[in-house]
């Protein structure tokens, strides 16, 4: 029996540690930082590549403003729609939003969409260092250039060392206004967007104005000179690197200079050196590039189309080597990348991912369901669509996060979408022989905290002898890349493959043709969360899936993420 003295002591050590705790998070509270950001949307006439078109602004930039924060800082975006005749949502690319789903930031899924003259505040944790970067993700905005970098800082001491640090986004680009382009792919007969007319680095490209006869390109415009990138002789910079790509697959180098690889997604891996770099859209990459060449000389910046046939000129930019002035252009042509075709140059660079040792959590060892996905282009009564299990996503009126939360009747469907497709029913190397498939917004649904493994299965297109490259994205978590493979996955003997040591985290992947990838997650985050392909006019077609988890959990719905479809009744007794 303890006597009072003894109970006199542990008290205090009690009140002691807990003290300690109480101010252990009261500096951690006052470390963090809240951001406070007020956007405006609105449309500018603008010459991204020289030729001037009709893009989405924030407060009149282009591209949008660069966001930093330090891990563990909390964002707050008070966006203002000013555009006049559309909606608009942003969703935050490859943060996971942790106990704040509905700032996600997609329509019809996490949240109404924000229509004209109303305001909507984004808030939200960044609860991991790393590149990322947020679009538009309603329609086909980000295309039309509705984007932005979006910058965590560790707190922590990271696992390389550098002089300065430069950022840039990647782009493809086209004339045809994101209207059209929306009405072409949503026709009978099916008009097709076609390969993009320029390519750009930080929003700048250049296209020969030359080349047509129209009077609203201006070769000379400041809005379309080359991007500077400034260095120091002999220095080593980190250079962030982001694609927002709506088509192309695309390949980044630099003339004279390699580059080491040192984070992907917002996560560390092993550093890697390479010549030239894979950049799919969705992905982001940290590489760390010495300023070690003639410093009498600029060097090109390039990039070119990969996966596609490429009817695009190379897009360029300028590693500038201080003192030299900018607008000394190299003497050299700008460095060639690898063959459009070389998928096997394409898989062999991505297998040389994975995770730095002692830095990323590792996967778990097996998981409790899994699902077999087959990309498929398909058609919907005449209409060409991209489907997934011969289902074509077609989401609805009301925002998934608010029906299920709330238990909305008939606002989606509730047949879950089936888990797997039949291989022996299905060669993924022709045509499919009957190309019908069906609309759907059905919800996969998966126990909190439970983990589920996606093979993602590619197949030929309506068009013989041609699959494509499909990046997929996940909204709020990250997953495991087990492994890739060629040809139908066989669930008997290709997890006998997979990488279970080292595989590295990501939250965007690339799915090659005629070939399956594999990945594992955790169901760790309640929500419902939108996993599709991060091509624009892919998963406008359809071509994406709904994971929901955890829903009980989901705190209560702020006002402003409602008020349309069915939850226009909930709000009337909220």
């Amino acid at each position: 029996m303890m006597d009072s003295r003894s109970s006199n002591l542990l008290s205090r050590v009690t009140w002691f540690l807990f003290a300690v705790m109480v101010i252990l998070a009261m500096a951690s509270v006052s470390e963090a930082t809240v951001h406070h950001h007020k956007w405006k949307l609105s449309y500018q006439n603008w010459s991204p590549d020289c030729m001037q078109t009709t893009i989405i602004s924030i407060n009149g930039q282009y591209p949008g403003p660069t966001i930093r924060a330090r891990e563990g800082d909390t964002i707050v975006v008070e966006l203002t729609n000013q555009m006049p005749t559309e909606n608009v949502v942003i969703h935050w690319h490859g943060i996971r939003q942790i106990g704040t789903p509905w700032s996600d930031g997609t329509a019809s899924m996490s949240q109404c969409a924000v229509r004209p003259s109303e305001t909507f505040i984004y808030r939200f944790v960044v609860d991991r260092p790393g590149t990322y970067f947020y679009h538009g993700h309603y329609g086909l905005q980000r295309s039309a250039g509705l984007y932005g970098s979006l910058i965590v800082d560790s707190a922590k001491t990271e696992p390389f060392v550098y002089d300065g640090e430069l950022s840039i986004i990647l782009d493809d680009w086209w004339h045809t206004s994101t209207y059209q382009q929306a009405v072409g792919l949503s026709s009978n007969p099916f008009v097709w967007v076609g390969e993009p007319q320029s390519l750009l680095i930080e929003g700048r490209g250049k296209y020969n104005c030359s080349a047509g006869s129209s009077t609203t390109c201006n070769a000379t415009s400041s809005q379309c000179s080359p991007y500077i990138l400034p260095v120091k002789p002999g220095k080593t910079y980190r250079l962030r690197i982001a694609s927002v790509a709506s088509l192309s697959a695309l390949n980044f180098l630099i003339q004279g200079h390699k580059m080491t690889v040192v984070e992907a997604d917002g996560h560390y891996v092993e550093p890697v050196e390479v010549e030239n770099l894979d950049v799919y859209s969705g992905e982001t990459y940290s590489v760390l590039i010495k300023a070690d060449q003639d410093p009498t000389k600029n060097f090109w910046a390039a990039v070119n189309v990969r996966g596609r046939k490429p009817n695009t000129p190379t897009g360029l930019a300028i590693l500038n080597y201080l003192p030299n002035l900018s607008t000394k252009l190299p003497t050299t042509p700008p460095p060639p990348s690898p063959i459009w075709n070389d998928y096997a140059y394409s898989k062999m660079l991505a297998k040389k991912f994975v995770a730095l040792t002692g830095h990323e959590e590792p996967p778990p060892m097996k998981s409790t369901r899994q699902l077999i996905l087959l990309n498929t282009q398909n058609k919907i009564n005449g209409f060409i669509k991209w489907a997934i299990n011969n289902i074509s996503l077609v989401p609805p009126p009301t925002p998934y996060l608010a029906a299920m939360k709330y238990k909305i009747k008939g606002a989606y469907d509730t047949t879950p979408p089936p888990d797997a497709y039949q291989p022996r029913d299905y060669n993924i190397t022709i045509p499919p022989t009957n190309p019908n498939a069906v609309g759907g917004n059905g919800v996969y649904v998966f126990e909190l905290n439970s983990v589920v493994d996606v093979i993602l299965q590619n197949a030929n297109t309506l068009t013989a002898n041609n699959s494509e490259i499909h990046p997929w994205h996940l909204h709020g978590h990250d997953f495991w890349i087990l492994g890739y493979g060629d040809g139908a996955f066989d669930p008997l003997k290709d997890p006998k493959k997979y990488n279970l040591v080292n595989p590295p985290l990501r939250n965007t992947v690339a799915l090659f043709p005629y070939g399956w990838t594999a990945l594992r997650f955790k169901t760790d985050n309640p929500g419902v969360w939108a996993f599709h392909c991060h091509l624009e006019a892919h998963f406008f077609m359809g071509m994406g899936v709904m994971f929901a988890e955890g829903i009980e959990r989901v705190g209560k719905l702020p006002r402003s993420a409602m008020g349309c479809g069915l939850t226009l009744n909930k709000m009337m007794h909220y």
